[in-house]
Parts: structure tokens; sequence; C-alpha cells
């Protein structure tokens, strides 16, 4: 609710229009029904002809589009305060998740749940300022004018209105409470099928081959119903709010009617067009409340897909603070690692204690058994999660220092699944590219990743269409892809996190002959497992339950750590190198 009001409070010219167009569509409610009473009392009572009402009939017809008007640039108004504010908000939570580290991102929900929050909750937030507010403006305003207009020609009438009205605002709260208790469980349980949804289509073939896919299916269908169930609460909470509004509405337009008649036909103490006036103004004082309380359910709702996108926004966010410094000149920086620690949580794995020094223009490798620490020590090497403890330093300054994008521009991270969009083979190389690059950059790049000899004989070439994540390429032309992306961005830092793994002989071949080429401009840090990688490598850490428990040559290692000696040994079969 707070959030809302601070998203109100920024649109002051938005909500003055409102308050404006509130007055006038009051005013002219009232003038509206001055003017067919008077068109009525002439024409059935002071038997008038067409010639002497004309006059009041072009008025009430002018009243008539000038209230259309009022009414239709009101809601105008709050449709275009519910489209700001929607756009923001997506704005807010794209920024949020691309601000989002890679721990953030494993640990913060499923994609299905964030594509759930982004579109369903923010629309449902559209209701508040397209309905309720503009609702509340007018339930503030036309009511009371209506009510001294009413006062003014009838006070029993007035204070049957005063007394009967509160009856729908007592409706409202305890009907919007409910209201806002269910949308919150009803998008809760939508964000959690969505998430359900898109994790079972990404792992659809996994569930084949594994049996899974009827009991997935069964998961599946339970989570349709729990969303379906807490649908319709929702729509039965909304049906008894009509309900209990129409019900009050009409016994309380009722009681002002049948005072008005007895008062009329029996005392015969008020006119006929002071009754028949007061008879139009009492619906459109009860209108308004009744209004009003529909509007309320909805804002309501409103108010629980509100909370569900500020909760999105106060998760916390791990990532470096960058600072201001520039990275002078494009040769490789030296990288050092001073006392780094690092945790995903209590009782998680962390890094400890890591010290590390990586000459610039070298080769670098992590090894370690599964589970080790060797993915997040590149995570922290590359800036995107924050040590908790320790510097990480670029050339001797720490890697915070540097401005974010200046870092990133001389970074490539390639991993052994690297991400393919959808879009063509020119497109997803040239996202390597720090500006605009050119045909030939990009024709470069892939001849250098040994890729374009596959690309020509494609019938579009370059711009051949790929599917999401890849789809329709081979691991080994993905890999390539990727390596086309760091031949075209000329980095002088290269992180590899076991880029050849599952590839074939002849594959690995090729993309070891494309790192070669890679390394003679920069530092290359690779977490590898195949013995050839650690041979060549001019400095190994060997990491340990997340330390370093050992690092030096392939053939230092060899002879002062059993259990680097160990694991080379075991990868062999048994044989040493």
């Amino acid at each position: 609710m707070k959030e809302l009001k601070n998203r109100l409070s920024i649109q002051r010219r938005s909500m003055v229009s409102l308050l404006l167009f509130s007055v006038l569509i009051g005013l002219l409610a009232i003038l509206q029904a001055y003017l067919l009473v008077s068109t009525v009392d002439q024409v059935f009572l002071k038997e008038a002809g067409f010639s002497d009402i004309l006059p009041v009939l072009l008025g009430l017809l002018a009243v008539l589009m000038a209230r259309t008007a009022a009414s239709y640039w009101n809601g105008r108004t709050g449709i275009k305060m519910a489209s700001k504010v929607k756009k923001d908000f997506r704005s807010e939570l794209l920024q949020h998740f691309s601000r989002s580290s890679p721990v953030q991102s494993s640990f913060g929900g499923q994609s299905g749940r964030k594509v759930s929050v982004m579109l369903d909750a923010v629309d449902e937030v559209d209701s508040y300022f397209s309905e309720y507010i503009p609702q509340v403006l007018q339930a503030c305003i036309v009511p009371i004018f209506v009510l001294v207009a009413v006062f003014t020609q009838h006070v029993n009438s007035g204070l049957i209105m005063l007394i009967t009205a509160p009856f729908i605002p007592i409706f409202m709260i305890v009907i919007g409470i409910q209201t806002k208790k269910k949308s919150e469980e009803q998008l809760e349980k939508m964000a959690a099928f969505s998430g359900k949804f898109l994790d079972t289509l990404q792992g659809l073939t996994t569930l084949k081959l594994f049996g899974r896919a009827k009991r997935q299916k069964e998961e599946i269908e339970k989570g349709s119903i729990g969303f379906r169930e807490a649908t319709m609460e929702i729509l039965k909470i909304a049906f008894m709010n009509s309900f209990a509004l129409e019900v009050v509405t009409m016994l309380s337009i009722g009681l002002v009617a049948l005072e008005l008649a007895i008062q009329l036909i029996i005392y015969e103490s008020i006119s006929f067009f002071t009754a028949f006036l007061v008879l139009l103004l009492v619906p459109e004082f009860y209108n308004s409340l009744k209004d009003l309380g529909n509007a309320f359910h909805n804002g309501k709702s409103s108010m629980g897909a509100a909370a569900t996108i500020q909760e999105e926004l106060e998760q916390a966010e791990e990532g470096c603070e960058w600072g201001g410094r520039k990275i002078m000149g494009k040769e490789p920086p030296a990288i050092k690692l001073e006392e780094v620690s690092f945790s995903y949580g209590a009782e998680r794995f962390a890094l400890q204690d890591i010290h590390a020094y990586i000459p610039p223009g070298s080769q670098a490798a992590i090894v370690g058994r599964s589970g080790s620490g060797k993915t997040t020590l590149l995570h922290l090497m590359a800036g995107l999660v924050p040590p908790g403890d320790g510097r990480i330093l670029a050339n001797g300054h720490p890697l915070s220092s540097y401005q974010e994008q200046e870092w990133f521009n001389r970074l490539s991270y390639i991993t052994q699944h690297p991400y393919i969009f959808s879009g063509t083979i020119r497109e997803n190389i040239a996202i390597g590219a720090n500006g605009e690059p050119s045909d030939s950059d990009i024709m470069h790049a892939a001849e250098q990743a040994g890729l374009s000899h596959m690309i020509e004989d494609l019938e579009q070439g370059y711009d051949t269409p790929v599917g999401e994540a890849g789809r329709g390429l081979s691991g080994g032309e993905m890999q390539r892809l990727a390596l086309a992306r760091a031949f075209l961005k000329k980095p002088s830092v290269i992180l590899f996190d076991e880029p050849t793994t599952g590839l074939d002989l002849q594959t690995e071949q090729v993309l070891q002959s494309s790192i070669d080429k890679l390394a003679r401009h920069a530092t290359i840090i690779t977490v590898a497992h195949r013995l050839h990688t650690i041979q060549d490598a001019d400095i190994i850490f060997y990491l340990k339950n997340g330390m370093v428990a050992a690092s030096g040559k392939h053939e230092e290692l060899m002879e002062v750590s059993a259990d680097y000696h160990a694991m080379v040994t075991a990868h062999q079969g048994g044989q040493q190198s």
C-alpha cells in the first residue's frame, strides 16, 4: 500500500486532473437531473410546446455530451497513470533481475516465477490506478455535491441517505481485507505454477528418459487446480461484494422513494418537481458509492500484487560495488587474490582464505574434484559476485574500484554451455562486440574460431536462423560460436569453465587451437580437468574443500601434493604421466 501511494505522489498533475474531472462530473450530474426534471415538468404538468422546451433540451444534450467527455478523460487519465506505473515497475524489475549475480539468479527463484511477477503481477496493479483512484476521488466529491443538492430540496431524504450510506463502506472494508489476502495467495500460486510449468518444459526430454513425465504431469495438474481454486475464491468474493452492494443500494433507494411517495401522495407536502429531482439524484449518490465498492475490490487485488512486486524488488542483490577507475591500456592485467572468502550462506559451501597470483599474459588452470569451488572462484575473478572477505586486485587495484562496463568490456567468460539466443548466427556472434561490428569483423572472428567453413556450407550463411538456446547447433558449434564472440571482443582476460567437456577429440582440438590464438593477447584462466590442459598451464591452483591446497606447475604439484597426484593418476586410469 505504501509503495502504491509513493507512485501516486509523483503523479501530481494527473491527480489534479482527476480531481477537476470529478468536480465537473458532480456538477454535471446535478445539472443533468435538473434539466431532465424541468423538461418532464413542463411537458406533462405545464403542457408546454416543443418550441418552449427546445432550449432546455439543447442544454440537456450539451450536459450529456460534456458529462460523457468528462468521464472519458477521467478514465483516460487513470489509464495513463496505470500505464506509467506498470512501465516503471517492469523497468525496475528488469534492472533488478539484470543486476542479480549468478548466485542470486540460482537461488532467487525459478525463471517462470520471475516472468509471472513481471507480467501478471504488474498487470494486476493496473486497476488501482485506472479504476480505484479515479473512483475514490469521484466518491469523495459527487456524493457530497448530490447530498447538498438533496438537502436543499428535501431534508428527510437527505437524512435517510446519511443514515444508509455508511453501510456501503462497511461492506467494502470487510470484503476488501479478505480480497487482499486471497489476491496474494492467488499470485503466489500463479507464480509457483508458472515456475513449475517452465521448468517442466525445459527438462521435458530428461523427464521422458527417466520415466518421470507422468508424475510431473500430475504435479502440474495439481498446481493448475490450486491456481484455479484460488481464482474461484477471488471471483466468489467479487460476486459476494457485488451482491451485497446491490442489496444495500436497492434498499436505500427504495427507502428514499417510499418516503418521497408518502410525502407527495399522502401528505402532499412536496411538489412533483422536488420529488422527481430527488428521485433522480439519489441513484447518482448510491451508484458512486457502489462503484467505489467494486473498485475497492479491484484496488485490494492490486495492493496484493504490489506487495508481491515489492517483495521481489527488496530481495538482496549480490554483486560488486563498482567504482570509477578506468583500466589504462589493453594489455593483459595481473590478477591477485588476497585472503578471499565467499559463502553461499549458513551451512552451505564456502571458499576460504584464497591466495593466488596470476601474472599478466599467463595461462592459469583451476583444478579440483567436483564441488571443490572451481566455478565459484571463476565467478569471483569475473566480478560477478563480491568476495565476502579479502580483495581481488587487477593491476594492483581492487576490482571494485574499476568502472563496471570498463571491466566487462575487457573480459570474456566462456562456460560449458554458452547461451545462444534466438536469432541469426550473425546476430549471435555480434553480441561479443563492444560496439557495432562490421560484417568483415564478424567473418574474421568466425574464421579465427574455426566456424567459417560450417557457416559457408549453410544455405543462408551468416543469416541462418538459430533456435532458442542454440537449437539446431551441436555442442562443438555452440562453443566455437562463443569463441567467435571472444575473438570479436578481443578481451584482455578470458575465463573458461571446462569449455571442452563432453566434446569429441577432433572438436576439442579445433577449440584448443582457437584458445591458443586467444591466449597470445590475454590472461587465460581455465577450470580444467583434461590432462593436456593442466600440463600446458603456467600455474595450476588445486582446490580442495574450498581452499587452495597447492599451487605451481604440473611437475611441481605431482611431487609436492599427494591429492593432486592421486587425482591425475585416477584421470589417467592408473598410469602416471
